[in-house]
């Protein structure tokens, strides 16, 4: 073979590099060729159009939000910078305050609220989720936004809120927030749902402000009893598992109710629910229920829109898992379809 064709191969083989390995035999590797490549910073945005409305950003390692170059997009409507490593915002500043509605900075490592995305006014959407976010500030003068996330961060205080008066939705799960306080949801007369999940609230207080709320969750919490949901006429649902409740109690008011969740706490007794005749779910498994099937029947059976009912891992199921079943159809409304995620037959 000739030594043009020896150069040949050369050129077209990985390079081979032999070495002795932690046995004493020596072997061959062949690097890797197909490594990875993460663009800088600076080079993510560059091929983009000066008038593009929407750009997403996601799990690219961004570190600074100011070598993107955000300052060109003067239409922007929507920014996703998810699952990046971005710790200061302060560059929110140079986005466009009059287009902006969607802001995504779920799961970055966010510690501070900038004062700049207190400019961003037309703001519709706003998550800062998965953060090490511990205060709620310099959010005030956002008064177009719908719904705000916050989960998964520490914030200890549900506060300056109050001038959101066109706010939705509001997820707090996940924090360490130990009470609600007297102005907590002040100015919130329009929130439809709230979730406050896996949080170490102890009472359910202070909820008067929030007239049209219809999805209330609290699951997780430190709960003992169902209290201060008297002026919430529009509830529509209720998630109130993993809690340290021991009676289903105060929800004369609650009309509009159809989902009830109070899975995993310490109920003794399905009652107090003849009249919630809106309802449809009711999850009550991993309690201590121990009634009679006929109890049952007399607290639910005339509910007309019945459909599922979840009782298994209590002592009504437990005692009694051949009839179980059986039992509950028979005393139970002809609406009812599922029983313990399971549908009726025939």
């Amino acid at each position: 073979m000739s030594s043009g064709d020896d150069s040949k191969n050369v050129e077209e083989t990985p390079l081979q590099i032999i070495e002795t390995g932690p046995n004493g035999l020596r072997q061959q590797i062949i690097p890797d060729t197909n490594f990875e490549y993460i663009s800088a910073d600076s080079e993510l945005t560059e091929d983009l159009e000066d008038d593009i409305e929407n750009i997403d950003l996601v799990h690219l390692k961004i570190r600074s939000m100011e070598d993107l170059n955000l300052y060109r997009f003067k239409k922007l409507v929507s920014l996703c910078l998810r699952q990046n490593l971005i710790e200061s915002i302060s560059e929110v500043d140079v986005l466009p305050y009059d287009t902006l509605k969607e802001l995504d900075l779920y799961d970055n490592r966010i510690k501070h609220i900038s004062s700049n995305v207190n400019k961003l006014v037309a703001l519709e959407n706003l998550d800062f989720s998965f953060n090490n976010i511990k205060n709620i500030k310099n959010i005030d003068k956002l008064v177009n936004l719908e719904n705000l996330y916050f989960v998964q961060n520490k914030i200890s205080v549900i506060e300056n809120l109050s001038t959101l008066t066109k706010l939705k939705n509001l997820e707090l799960g996940g924090n360490n927030i130990k009470e609600i306080g007297p102005d907590s949801f002040q100015g919130l007369e329009k929130l439809e749902e709230i979730w406050l999940g896996k949080n170490s609230i102890p009472r359910l207080i202070n909820l008067h402000h929030l007239k049209s709320l219809k999805i209330l969750s609290i699951q997780g919490n430190k709960l003992k009893n169902i209290e201060g949901l008297e002026e919430l006429e529009n509830l529509e649902e209720l998630y109130l598992s993993h809690n340290f409740i021991t009676k289903i109690e105060n929800l004369d008011k609650n009309l509009k109710l159809n989902t009830l969740d109070i899975t995993a706490n310490k109920i003794e007794k399905i009652e107090n629910l003849k009249h919630l005749t809106n309802l449809t779910d009711i999850w009550a498994s991993f309690n201590k229920v121990d009634q009679t099937f006929e109890s049952l029947g007399e607290e639910l059976g005339k509910l007309p829109n019945l459909e599922t009912i979840y009782l298994e891992a209590n002592p009504i199921q437990r005692n009694n898992e051949i009839s179980y079943r059986r039992k509950l159809m028979m005393n139970l409304g002809p609406s009812l379809q599922k029983i313990d995620a399971t549908f009726i037959q025939g």
